[in-house]
């Protein structure tokens, strides 16, 4: 059951992150216009954005919790620390992975519009305080061990 809860956590993390690269950033970065006048305006200056590179880099995350849960599933991963720690830590690495999705789509969005290349929404913030409080979580976990084999996981 916490595997399926921590894929569905990393599966919205990803999915809010890939909105916030491909819609709610490039619409506040460009006040008053549409995605399509922002692509066009994109266009003119021989920028675009990568949808297929930002949906590559924004899944990542939840192919990784995926094979969590199959492992779990199988029995190959039986504690139920260790799926914690494997999905926090999933979720830590979504900051990075979140830099690296949106560090292009920025950038043209800079170079096409004149303007910073950094995010204009609170979103792509709210994801680096989630992959903050994930890796808090994460050594709060390692920490404070509970009883040896106290709970086993279950998918």
């Amino acid at each position: 059951m916490v595997s399926i809860v921590g894929l569905i956590a990393i599966a919205a993390y990803g999915l809010t992150a890939a909105l916030q690269i491909l819609v709610w950033n490039p619409l506040a970065a460009v006040p008053g216009a549409t995605l399509d006048e922002i692509h066009d305006g994109l266009a003119r200056r021989n920028e675009s954005i990568s949808w297929v590179a930002v949906l590559t880099w924004t899944s990542i995350g939840t192919l990784l919790a995926l094979v969590v849960v199959l492992l779990t599933a199988t029995r190959v991963i039986s504690r139920l620390r260790t799926v914690v720690i494997l999905q926090l830590l999933i979720l830590v690495l979504g900051a990075p992975m979140y830099f690296f999705a949106s560090f292009s789509v920025g950038m043209a969005l800079a170079d096409a519009f004149f303007i910073s290349g950094g995010d204009y929404t609170p979103w792509g913030g709210l994801l680096g305080l989630v992959s903050a409080a994930a890796l808090i979580g994460t050594l709060m976990v390692m920490i404070f061990r509970g009883k040896p084999g106290m709970r086993t996981a279950r998918t």
